[in-house]
């Protein structure tokens, strides 16, 4: 959407249906950073600051459906007219950045009203993570094939955050390796130990402990694709005498101890439920004085209460059954389950430059991911959902942390 050369309207036009109303009374309410916005009829308007170092976004509206949608359903309304193209957007992640960094003023327009909303806060509550409704939900995401994330992600096959360590031009196979490299120095893992991975992905931190720490690995996931490419990955290197992989709950684990234990990204499928259990589980297979380094995404401790009474668009669209835990709720369940936090790091900023740089690849390979039969409609649920998260790091609503725990 290209800038209005003439003065933006204060007002809207007589023909704006009501929703359009009451929502362009919430856009008043902007403070922080600029919003340009395009009406159906090529009416121009601005909200916000309009400050130059505050984030600026863009928003054409091909009809008036968005108004609705936001006001009854949150922000779950408002991707999924951006997924109908009722709307678009020349830099999704900047007017991301704007509605987040204006959170109170537009409130009821993120988390919409508590009838519009109550049909996905059920649909929500029914994703439960249960051992059958576990593997339901990895599957709904992670088996949507080998094919489909090797066109995005790089050579690591890595589906979580780099870590740039100070430097965020750094390559980002080299960032990747280091997160997974921190996370097992943070471990402590020693030649000959035995380290368990809780949702092993496509194998790269079972790569990189046989290879490089000589440790024996045993790692799960519910994930039939995944299973089979780290299997072949480590099989094709001829690390696989050193590697158990596994189709498997991670519940019904019993051989341990283990020296050491990893998890990378894998607590925010966990369940709110089940979080007891899971650091339970931890530290019955943990021998004592072991380690084990939890990587998660976190939310905000403010905004916690509000978030798991609600539901959003990455619970309804990209991982059904997720919850986020926050700082405070991640270390109180820890220790209640006798595990001491000996060490935490903080790298949201690095997911952000993570993200942004899967999101250039993602849409610069549309061709390629339509040629898997992936229609549009999937595209810009993708697009949405590589942006959403981007903004949600670069905001700092959200933050990722590697967790290291140890066994009292």
């Amino acid at each position: 959407m290209s800038r209005s050369t003439t003065a933006p309207s204060l007002s809207l036009p007589e023909s704006a249906p009501a929703a359009a109303r009451a929502a362009f009374g919430l856009l008043r309410q902007l403070r922080i950073g600029t919003l340009d916005l395009q009406l159906p009829d090529g009416t121009q308007m601005r909200f916000g600051s309009g400050a130059e170092h505050e984030p600026r976004g863009a928003m054409r509206l091909r009809n008036w459906k968005v108004c609705a949608a936001s006001l009854r359903s949150g922000d779950i309304g408002f991707a999924e007219c951006f997924i109908a193209e009722d709307w678009s957007s020349p830099d999704l992640v900047e007017l991301l950045k704007v509605f987040i960094a204006n959170r109170e003023a537009v409130e009821s327009a993120i988390y919409g009203s508590w009838w519009g909303s109550l049909l996905y806060r059920v649909k929500h509550l029914l994703n439960r993570n249960s051992r059958r409704g576990s593997r339901k939900n990895i599957h709904a995401h992670y088996d949507l094939g080998n094919p489909f994330y090797k066109l995005w992600l790089d050579e690591t096959m890595s589906y979580s955050a780099a870590w740039f360590e100070g430097d965020l031009s750094r390559d980002l196979p080299q960032a990747q390796w280091a997160k997974v490299r921190r996370a097992l120095d943070e471990c402590r893992v020693q030649p000959g130990q035995r380290v368990l991975e809780i949702g092993c992905g496509w194998g790269g931190l079972a790569e990189y402990a046989a290879r490089h720490c000589d440790a024996r690995v045993t790692g799960v996931t519910l994930s039939t694709e995944q299973l089979a490419f780290a299997r072949e990955r480590l099989r094709a290197q001829g690390l696989d005498d050193k590697a158990d992989l596994r189709l498997q709950d991670y519940r019904d684990l019993a051989d341990g101890p283990y020296d050491a234990v990893a998890s990378i990204e894998m607590f925010e499928a966990v369940g709110r439920q089940y979080w007891p259990g899971f650091f339970a589980k931890l530290h019955q297979l943990l021998k004592p004085g072991g380690r084990a380094c939890i990587q998660s995404i976190t939310i905000r401790d403010d905004l916690f209460d509000r978030y798991v009474d609600s539901t959003d668009f990455i619970q309804q669209y990209i991982f059904p059954g997720g919850l986020l835990p926050s700082p405070s709720a991640f270390r109180d369940q820890a220790e209640a389950a006798g595990l001491r936090i000996v060490n935490e790091l903080r790298f949201g900023e690095d997911y952000a430059e993570t993200l942004r740089r899967w999101r250039v690849r993602f849409l610069a390979q549309e061709a390629a991911v339509r040629q898997l039969r992936f229609d549009g409609r999937f595209m810009r649920i993708w697009e949405f959902y590589l942006a959403y998260c981007e903004a949600a790091f670069a905001t700092g609503n959200t933050d990722v942390m590697q967790f290291t725990l140890e066994r009292k």
